[in-house]
């Protein structure tokens, strides 16, 4: 049988370390091939060596593509080829044009000037494939992160691509925009282009592969027919064990009131008469999991910001710890409030990529390592450094590795452990899964369970509404700005929390029969 790709015994290591261990896939003209593995388990590193990223005679075996032997020596060879991959941190550039964006370096040109009329025609025609109805002239920087999703895959196609590489292409997008992205998918596959998808999220995977290749510590555990396999099999190859539950749930008491916000409002930082949040009063207590639901752009991750003192906007409501008013205008003060986050973006506001893994774990707590003359006891520190990435699990070649070139799971365990030195009251989670595999997500939940039971009060956000129920003692339910809902988890289903966020009248601690 020809293949239209073929991989065959690659290995890629790093010094000591196999990343990539006599791994082979194959692929089919048309189809879509999910590839599944735990961060740190060597997707990447494949994919990278599949485009070019790391050239040919720096790793073992053979890549076969279209009936030829692949050399690349630079992504550019492989693109040449026809094969394309989105990372799941977008590769636009925002300042530019949609159409400046899809020809950059592939420009068209006519008696050595820059042909537009030709460029916007092929634009128009890109855009209309992948369902996006806008101007070729519109900049990235407007557009959502779905959008921008879509653009990416009409440079893709601009390139005549044979196979397109997509990397978490749904961890930021909506449901809406994560069943557009999937229909197109499938568009392509009518058209004999042939996809790898790499993603976390099961069920997409089940949706859109005809196989699912499973590689875990860099080794090739299988692939088998996607209509084979449940979701619980692919957990198991992923881990290596079952999970019994996803959500292990330890026996806790919530205790008194830690946490009381009184008709917190905050406005648009640029556009000063739009309320982001809008008059919302709520309580946490201690030992207690807040969960906070509502759809993209409902003011949640605006709410935590406001309690941890980063909101860039005007701000206006009262915030009482034990029961005394607190003002709380910047992370500094938060901190010594006994409040710490891990916000949303891990990439943008967690982590300082250049930065060793053990320095980004340190960073919030310097002080406590401060020794005579102010200066710091390395020592200290670095054992510190070692508790930490012992105690979160961390996967590291050495606290000295930059962190920027972890997983992204293994880069929220950091964000985690450097929250856990502050020894927090209240703990806010922003999105503390997202873009991460499964076996990791049930250790953060493992960790969260264990919070509660020494005390610490915790504020889970998700767009997961699943993850929420699973987690939360209780949940807020927010829609534009406004608090719609706070229910007891009793019972509690996705239906009533969408019917909370979308109906007109607010309630307050329901109780869902």
């Amino acid at each position: 049988m020809s293949y239209l790709l073929e991989m065959k015994n690659i290995t890629k290591a790093f010094g000591a370390v196999k990343a990539v261990n006599n791994v082979s896939l194959a692929l089919n003209a048309g189809e879509v091939l999910s590839l599944c593995g735990e961060n740190g388990s060597g997707k990447s590193t494949l994919m990278k060596v599949l485009c070019g990223i790391y050239p040919a005679g720096s790793y073992e075996g053979e890549i076969w593509f279209a009936g030829e032997k692949l050399a690349a020596s630079h992504i550019r060879d492989t693109e040449r080829k026809g094969i394309a991959i989105i990372h799941q941190e977008l590769a636009l550039v925002k300042h530019l044009t949609v159409l400046e964006n899809i020809f950059l370096g592939a420009e068209i040109t006519r008696h050595g000037m820059l042909d537009y009329d030709s460029m916007t025609l092929r634009c128009r025609t890109l855009l209309a494939q992948v369902n996006l109805a806008i101007s070729p002239d519109t900049r990235v920087a407007e557009l959502g992160l779905g959008q921008q999703q879509l653009v990416e895959i009409a440079k893709a196609l601009n390139k005549q691509v044979r196979l397109l590489i997509l990397d978490e292409p749904t961890a930021s997008l909506t449901a809406q925009e994560t069943g557009i992205l999937l229909g197109i998918v499938r568009d392509l596959q009518h058209h004999g282009i042939a996809c790898i998808y790499i993603s976390h999220k099961l069920d997409e995977v089940k949706a859109i592969s005809n196989t699912i290749c499973v590689i875990r510590d860099g080794q090739h555990i299988g692939t088998r027919d996607a209509a084979t396999m449940g979701e619980d099999d692919i957990i198991t190859m992923m881990v290596g064990r079952e999970l019994t539950a996803l959500y292990p749930s330890e026996p806790h008491t919530p205790g008194e009131e830690i946490l009381r916000v009184e008709h917190l409002t905050a406005w648009h930082p640029v556009n000063r008469h739009i309320k982001r949040v809008n008059n919302v009063s709520f309580s946490l207590r201690r030992g207690e999991i807040l969960g906070i639901a509502g759809l993209v752009g409902a003011g949640r991750t605006e709410t935590v910001q406001c309690l941890f003192g980063v909101w860039p906007g005007r701000q206006q409501g009262d915030i009482y710890l034990d029961g005394n008013k607190v003002t709380i205008n910047n992370c500094r003060q938060a901190i010594a409030c006994g409040i710490a986050m891990v916000p949303e973006d891990r990439k943008k506001d967690g982590i300082v990529p250049v930065m060793a893994v053990g320095q980004n774990i340190t960073l919030a707590a310097l002080d406590q390592f401060s020794g005579p003359l102010t200066s710091l006891d390395d020592a200290s520190e670095h054992h510190c450094m070692l508790q930490s990435l012992q105690r979160l699990k961390v996967k590291t070649a050495s606290p000295s590795l930059p962190i920027g070139r972890l997983s992204g799971g293994n880069q929220q365990k950091a964000i985690l452990a450097r929250c856990l030195l502050l020894n927090p009251r209240i703990l806010i989670l922003d999105e503390p899964t997202r873009g991460i595999d499964i076996g990791a997500k049930y250790e953060i939940y493992k960790l969260i369970n264990h919070l509660v039971q020494q005390g610490i009060a915790v504020v889970v956000i998700s767009s997961e509404l699943p993850e929420v129920l699973g987690l939360s003692d209780r949940v807020l339910v927010m829609h534009e700005g406004k608090l719609k809902a706070n229910l007891l988890n009793h019972n509690l289903t996705q239906e009533h929390v969408m019917e909370a966020a979308l109906r007109s009248e607010n309630h307050v601690e329901k109780q869902p029969v």
